[in-house]
């Protein structure tokens, strides 16, 4: 195989470095463009119609942002899977976490999404405006988020979880927590995997958010099994642990 001369690897590596000033900027320029109306309308909106319209404008805003990755950043997302479940009620999407990416992805296909979130990005001043209009899910302790979690589910969303409980530092993938678990104990909903698969671990656990990503990017989102509520919930862990595991291995495979 003929090696590419060092001045092609050379523009290629500039490229790449663009292309991340390009995806950090279009997000943080669609965060703070969001942000003072998401802060002003939480208060005035009556609950139901906030969280719809923020809930869309995520959404929107995610479908925008990966399209400008696809057109100008060399990335390649295979989202279709995801589609099916667009229209469904009271569902707990329980998902791998390689990358910070792995939210967007997902978001972007669900209308009715709620993420659980991080108190800590609840309250960052780019994300935590449209996370309360959208009221997302506070991880600010277990028992609470699975109350939040459950009344959101009765409401009929689609509560989106990472098991893993923070990004993958072990590949491919770190032990499940069991909140999820209990969530679903508790709440009756169904349970949906989707495995998510990255050509690198761009915005991994070990990936500064600084360093360039090796382009093209490659990102698809594939449906797992889905799992009927569980009546012991740390038995249903092993079983969800079981189940990533082995999609994962067969990818890699």
């Amino acid at each position: 195989m003929t090696e590419s001369p060092p001045i092609h690897r050379s523009l290629w590596r500039l490229y790449e470095h663009l292309a991340m000033v390009i995806g950090l900027g279009t997000l943080a320029i669609l965060c703070l463009t969001w942000l003072p109306f998401a802060a002003v309308l939480h208060p005035l909106l009556p609950r139901p119609l906030g969280q719809r319209l923020g809930r869309r404008m995520i959404m929107v805003g995610f479908r925008h942002y990966l399209r400008v990755l696809s057109l100008l950043c060399a990335c390649r997302f295979d989202l279709s899977e995801l589609d099916s479940l667009r229209h469904e009620r009271g569902l707990i999407i329980a998902a791998n976490h390689p990358s910070l990416l792995d939210a967007v992805l997902l978001v972007s296909c669900l209308p009715n999404a709620v993420c659980v979130m991080k108190a800590s990005l609840m309250d960052n001043l780019l994300f935590g405006a449209a996370a309360r209009l959208a009221r997302y899910v506070r991880n600010d302790g277990a028992h609470r988020l699975v109350k939040r979690g459950c009344l959101s589910l009765a409401e009929g969303s689609q509560v989106v979880l990472f098991p893993e409980g923070s990004r993958t530092r072990d590949f491919p993938m770190d032990p499940l927590g069991p909140t999820l678990g209990l969530m679903a104990k508790r709440s009756r909903a169904p349970v949906q995997t989707v495995l998510l698969e990255f050509s690198t671990p761009y915005l991994g656990k070990a990936w500064p958010l600084w360093r360039a990503p090796c382009l093209p990017l490659r990102c698809k989102a594939r449906l797992g099994q889905r799992f009927n509520p569980p009546d012991d919930h740390l038995a249903f862990t092993r079983l969800l642990d079981d189940h990533l595991r082995t999609e994962l291995a067969a990818s890699r495979a």
